[in-house]
């Protein structure tokens, strides 16, 4: 019999199965990244979001289609990360609000939903561009008003819009020319129809659908229960390498290589996927070696030591607590800052320039608009600054920002650490809305590079790229290929260093050397003898160095 109306129950069952589809091909989503560096997280990040959205839907009892579409969306726009997921957030949002007030909603009326769906997360882009998951939303959009003239059966529906997404998604490599270089088709527009493949699928299974989350090994109870001082390997690493069938030899040597660069190791293979875990002081390292088996899923990298820390002094007494947050109630400051990075050397440099709350993440690790609303409110002020620090942080940023009530909320659309950095640094004693047009005109000055490694194979900008080379980007673009990362590092000076440059700043990640980091230094003071050179410690995974001048 055919499906005709759509009840909240049915939503309900869509999205979970939507979800589900999207998380167990995030991967494939990730690795459409234009560029071929560790930090392709658009599948990851609307797959985090989309769950999101599915476990606050899971939550109403209700056979009304608009009630489970509102809290659908209100997980959306909680749990979303990164640009790809405050859209999927957005497009979710408009589609309740397109069935507001609806029992139940027949084709017609999830066409007109749809509708609803597009335009609002096409408002939500300040410059939306074409070849994009907007593009794809708005194909799907439009096939339902056709295929809604046709059909009353919500089925055949669903599948005339998928067939018209998908042949949408395939025009996307020749709407964007960075898609065409790379040769890939939009990671975003995959990611959506992945989630409406789910929900058409939902409907061939007659069984209660359960939200599938990934396995995370617990490591809680293991910083609760020893000192600072004693945790040997400072980062708590933790990864899937997505390798059908893996041999016992090669689970086997991985663990043999694992336990040369760290302790705490978990080493497990099932059919699809081998899980790590390791406690090491080189994540790059672990992460390297993994990469040369298979492609990457779930990076989670936290730092024992600063979160030990923090466990310790959270567990004071409950006194002290009580002083604490009095006083906090009474010292309401005019400003204060919460500032994104990843790494305790960056965490600490933005603490020391007056940040309030540091929210550890970044390239791989998008903090969800949750995450940012919590750090918002732990800080005692009228107005709060955020920096996001990574373009792909800006927009949850932003909605964060919409979804606080009780404080004024600036963010500062900063897309690098060394723009945030600058930003802080030119803090005034004015008025917020000039405090903000003062950071943001320091930050044009800046100019920012890193250094890190290629994830795969391809060609982009006429060059060849192999998995493993040491790339150096410039601001959005790959200008050096090299074998080592001084060598690129020292390449990349030569390229953002001009005549009206007066400062060089150098942070170093968690994998090199302060004695590695001094020759790039030095080659800075020998070749640039005009600018101030200054060298610090980031301890950020993944990339290398990450460098500015202005």
């Amino acid at each position: 019999m055919a499906l005709t109306k759509l009840n909240g129950l049915i939503l309900k069952k869509m999205m979970i199965a939507g979800a589900n589809r999207l998380n167990e091909n995030k991967h494939i989503v990730d690795a459409l990244n234009v560029f071929p560096v560790p930090d392709g997280d658009t599948g990851t990040n609307m797959s985090l979001t989309a769950l999101a959205a599915a476990k606050e839907g899971e939550k109403v009892n209700s056979l009304s289609v608009s009630e489970v579409a509102k809290a659908i969306s209100n997980g959306a726009l909680r749990g979303a990360r990164g640009n790809s997921g405050v859209i999927t957030s957005q497009i979710l949002r408009g589609f309740a609000k397109g069935l507001q007030g609806l029992e139940e909603a027949n084709t017609k009326e999830i066409a007109q939903a749809l509708q609803q769906a597009v335009k609002t997360a096409y408002k939500a882009v300040m410059k939306p561009k074409e070849g994009t998951i907007l593009t794809v939303a708005k194909a799907c959009a439009e096939s339902a008003l056709k295929a809604a003239e046709t059909t009353e059966d919500i089925d055949v529906f669903l599948q005339k819009i998928i067939e018209d997404g998908n042949a949408m998604l395939l025009q996307t490599t020749e709407m964007l020319a960075v898609l065409k270089q790379a040769g890939v088709v939009d990671a975003g527009g995959k990611g959506l129809l992945y989630l409406l493949e789910g929900a058409l699928q939902s409907r061939n299974s007659i069984d209660v659908i359960k939200i599938e989350e990934d396995v995370q090994t617990p490591h809680e109870n293991f910083l609760a229960s020893v000192e600072n001082t004693s945790i040997t390997f400072g980062y708590c690493t933790e990864f899937f390498i997505l390798l059908k069938n893996a041999e016992e030899k090669i689970v086997q040597n991985l663990k043999t290589y694992l336990a040369t660069i760290g302790d705490s190791i978990v080493c497990v293979s099932d059919d699809d996927l081998i899980k790590i875990h390791v406690h090491t002081d080189h994540p790059g390292l672990a992460l390297e070696k993994a990469l040369t088996l298979g492609e990457l899923s779930g990076l989670k990298i936290d730092n024992m030591r600063q979160q030990h820390t923090n466990r310790i002094d959270f567990t004071n007494s409950q006194k002290q607590y009580t002083e604490q947050t009095e006083q906090k109630t009474q010292e309401i400051k005019e400003i204060g800052f919460v500032a994104i990075s990843s790494g305790d050397g960056l965490a600490e440099i933005f603490q020391n320039l007056g940040a309030d709350e540091v929210i550890q993440g970044g390239q791989t690790m998008n903090p969800s608009t949750e995450d940012i609303l919590n750090a918002i409110e732990k800080v005692n002020a009228k107005a709060v600054f955020v920096l996001p620090n990574n373009k792909n942080i800006i927009l949850a940023g932003e909605q964060a920002a919409k979804l606080t009530e009780n404080k004024k909320v600036l963010v500062i659309p900063s897309k690098t650490i060394p723009q945030g950095i600058t930003a802080m640094l030119n803090i005034t004693e004015k008025q917020p809305e000039q405090i903000k047009q003062d950071m943001m005109e320091s930050m044009k000055n800046v100019v920012s590079a890193n250094v890190t490694y290629a994830v795969r194979e391809t060609v982009f900008d006429g060059k060849n790229i192999k998995q493993g080379d040491i790339i150096g980007m410039q601001e959005d673009t790959i200008s050096v290929i090299s074998e080592n990362p001084e060598e690129c590092a020292q390449e990349l000076l030569n390229k953002i260093v001009t005549e009206y440059a007066e400062v060089i700043s150098i942070y170093y990640g968690a994998d090199v050397t302060q004695q590695q980091a001094e020759k790039v230094k030095m080659y800075a003071e020998n070749h640039f003898p005009d600018c101030d050179v200054e060298l610090q410690r980031g301890g950020q995974p993944l990339y290398y160095y990450i460098i500015a001048a202005e």
